[in-house]
């Protein structure tokens, strides 16, 4: 099996062992906190209704009744079993995905990923892709008040590559300027600042955000904190298994 085989192979075990962990974990923690936020989300306040319903005229009328019924077409999951599975499976593919971005990053910058280190690895993932980004954009519920979609992508993704880089730089050269240089990138993300939210009142409560925030954040650390020491085991379980067959075959 040759390198890039096993450290994929590696890295697919993990992801699936450590994707199904957290899948487990949102259902028992994080999925009861967005069902309880889509009953707000669904709830249509009575004043604001019929405010709306007087002001509405002939020209505006058809297109509301459009848009309302294009939602409802819309397919989407039926609850329980089948909302589930599907949950479950998107989980599982985008553990997968970060377990191969892992791993990636391991092969171009050249510094293995072992079970000594994974937690090192895997910490450092969960600060890049969910503690950074949280600070600005912490994880919302439905029916929560947010900023402009592309403005928020903008910034989660220039959070997320500073602070890759920042890790990478002082994991490669560990000297005063990498870590200046690594500081800045660190803090520049949240100089600049999130796109501020609207400031239209939320209809989901504030111990209900908090809580899925909070919530949110501990599983995806449990999933980083498994995957990176998982990639690691699978590594050297399947080196261990190829060093036989190479010395089964003849010279």
């Amino acid at each position: 099996m040759k390198l890039f085989q096993r450290i994929f192979f590696a890295a697919v075990l993990a992801g699936l062992a450590a994707g199904l962990v957290m899948s487990a974990l949102q259902q028992w923690k994080v999925a009861p906190l967005i069902l309880a936020a889509e009953v707000y989300e669904n709830a249509e306040p009575a004043p604001a209704h019929e405010h709306a319903a007087a002001s509405t005229d002939a020209t505006t009328a058809p297109v509301a009744a459009e848009a309302h019924e294009h939602d409802e077409d819309a397919w989407a999951p039926q609850d329980g079993i089948e909302r589930t599975a599907y949950t479950v499976l998107a989980d599982v593919l985008g553990c997968l995905g970060f377990a191969l971005v892992l791993v990636a990053a391991s092969v171009i910058f050249k510094i293995e990923i072992t079970v000594a280190n994974g937690v090192v690895w895997g910490l450092c993932g969960w600060i890049v892709f969910h503690l950074a980004p949280a600070f600005g954009l912490p994880p919302e519920l439905p029916g929560m008040p947010a900023a402009d979609l592309a403005a928020r992508q903008t910034w989660w993704w220039g959070t997320a590559i500073a602070t890759a880089a920042a890790f990478l730089l002082v994991a490669k050269w560990r000297n005063s300027a990498a870590i200046a240089i690594a500081a800045a990138l660190i803090l520049i993300p949240h100089i600049i600042g999130a796109p501020p939210q609207p400031e239209e009142a939320s209809a989901v409560p504030a111990h209900l955000a908090t809580s899925f925030a909070a919530s949110a954040l501990t599983v995806s650390a449990v999933f980083w904190l498994l995957v990176g020491p998982l990639i690691g085991f699978f590594n050297e379980l399947l080196s261990r298994a190829e060093a036989p067959a190479a010395r089964s075959v003849p010279a």
